[in-house]
């Protein structure tokens, strides 16, 4: 049977709490291994093969981690980027001419997991189709000289996927070329609290990376805008994450505990921890400023959790149509307290019946089988031939 070769920049080399994208990515190889074998090439701190043929993940060696700090911007990153871009090159190549039954290479991300596909697709005849974040459209796509290279990258790939649908709208529009919109979802350890309160007073996460993008400073305005009556209900506020703005989050923390604020930092979380903090809660807190749609949206659906979110990106929309939680109507530190008021004068049990619905569409397995079957077609045991972009 033809093998997958999934070619990624995120990819964790143990279980850790600072890489939600890259525990998907590895849930995502796992549960497309079911079906056939599967390689996965990524970067790592030493060149090392792992795990058996039928899922495999080989590592090269990068001069510097995590990859997504390197800016090529700044001067002091080209020699790192470029090394980066060689030896991932390279190892693709190796890996292809080694395995001789890589049937399709999916790149994750656009950049530069696709641009090594690219190359090694026209050295060997090899398919490629590539999976585009939103870094790789919103920050690198605004750099001329990148851009045109994304073009190309999307322009080539046999089948284009983004985890946004806004996002799969800006792929089409740079590539000139149709987009799948395809959900980020991890599989979460099972957990033991069924249900969220029915009644006040609440509990309140955040989970993320402590950064300008995902708005953690905007959820502390808006905890400092909250009454005394808007305190009394709520039970304790968990601030999980870290990240370059941990100095100001635990500074503000603070202070609102010196004012008898029930709210704690957490700092990273490994899997376990994060899945047990979502059960904990009441509401999941998405305060980000820029957003297509996180994974712990989808992480909240599955804990069976309503969000209380910032209007931006996607989730503007799947918060409104499916009904599962509350909207702030401008990205604000007052408008998010707003929503906060609104939510903690509701049940969170209300938003059950929306959840239910909108996990039907976040479906790791739906998910992997329907690019298997693009990838690989006429290769599945399963008869649906999915739908082609």
């Amino acid at each position: 049977m033809p093998r997958i070769l999934l070619v990624t920049t995120s990819y964790p080399e143990e279980e850790s709490g600072r890489a939600a994208a890259g525990s998907f990515v590895q849930d995502f190889a796992s549960e497309l291994s079911l079906a056939g074998p599967v390689t996965v090439l990524a970067p790592g701190h030493a060149a090392i093969t792992t795990g058996h043929d039928g899922m495999q993940t080989v590592r090269f060696a990068a001069p510097r981690l995590p990859l997504s700090l390197l800016n090529p911007l700044r001067p002091l990153d080209w020699w790192a980027i470029a090394a980066t871009m060689q030896r991932g090159r390279q190892a693709l190549d190796r890996v292809v001419t080694e395995a001789g039954d890589v049937g399709h290479i999916l790149a994750l991300w656009a950049l530069p997991s696709g641009f090594w596909a690219r190359g090694v697709s026209r050295r060997h005849g090899i398919p490629y189709s590539c999976w585009a974040l939103g870094s790789d459209i919103w920050t690198l796509g605004r750099i001329p000289l990148v851009r045109s290279l994304l073009s190309q990258v999307i322009r080539d790939a046999a089948f284009r996927y983004a985890d946004g649908y806004q996002l799969a709208a800006d792929v089409e529009r740079i590539g000139g070329r149709p987009c799948r919109y395809l959900p980020s979802v991890r599989r979460l350890p099972q957990g033991t609290r069924s249900g969220p309160a029915s009644e006040p007073p609440y509990r309140l996460a955040y989970l993320g990376r402590w950064h300008m993008n995902k708005g953690v400073d905007l959820l502390l305005d808006a905890l400092d805008e909250l009454r005394p009556d808007d305190w009394s209900r709520i039970a304790e506020v968990r601030i999980a994450g870290g990240g370059p703005m941990e100095l100001l989050v635990r500074e503000r923390i603070a202070a609102l505990r010196a004012a008898h604020r029930p709210v704690s930092a957490l700092g990273y979380l490994e899997p376990p921890d994060a899945a047990q903090l979502l059960r904990w809660a009441d509401y999941v807190l998405l305060p980000s400023r820029i957003e297509s749609v996180p994974v712990v949206f989808s992480d909240a659906l599955q804990c069976a959790r309503p969000v209380v979110s910032m209007p931006v990106g996607d989730l503007t929309t799947l918060v409104a149509n499916y009904g599962v939680g509350i909207l702030s109507r401008a990205v604000s530190g007052i408008d998010y307290a707003r929503a906060l008021q609104e939510a903690l004068s509701r049940a969170p049990t209300e938003f059950q019946s929306g959840i239910s619905r909108a996990l039907k569409t976040f479906d790791l397995p739906q998910a992997a089988a329907s690019v298997r079957r693009e990838l690989l077609p006429g290769r599945s045991d399963d008869s649906d031939d999915g739908t082609q972009t």
